[in-house]
């Protein structure tokens, strides 16, 4: 069962890399939800911030609501990863 939740994971950062606003946010709900992986609220916070750039209403609730859970310093630590992963794009 944990090799299909990581192989899920893997396949999701995947598509992710390619930029595809679908993966970016389905990783922001699985890092927000525990879904295959420990909850996260920074990364969950970059994946949803990544899928919004790229035209996501629903990322943008999330990440607002993810928001509201977290500290300046949580979220200045998610824009940090988000604006990184960019420039490895």
């Amino acid at each position: 069962m944990a090799r299909m939740q990581l192989e899920q994971v893997e396949k999701s950062e995947l598509a992710a890399e390619g930029g595809k606003c679908d993966a970016l946010y389905n990783l922001g709900l699985m890092y927000s939800t525990g879904h295959g992986v420990e909850v996260d609220l920074v990364t969950a916070h970059k994946w949803f911030n990544l899928a919004a750039m790229k035209g996501s209403n629903e990322a943008r609730m999330c990440r607002s609501e993810l928001a509201a859970e977290m500290s300046a310093a949580e979220i200045a630590e998610a824009q940090r990863q988000a604006r990184e992963w960019l420039t490895h794009q």
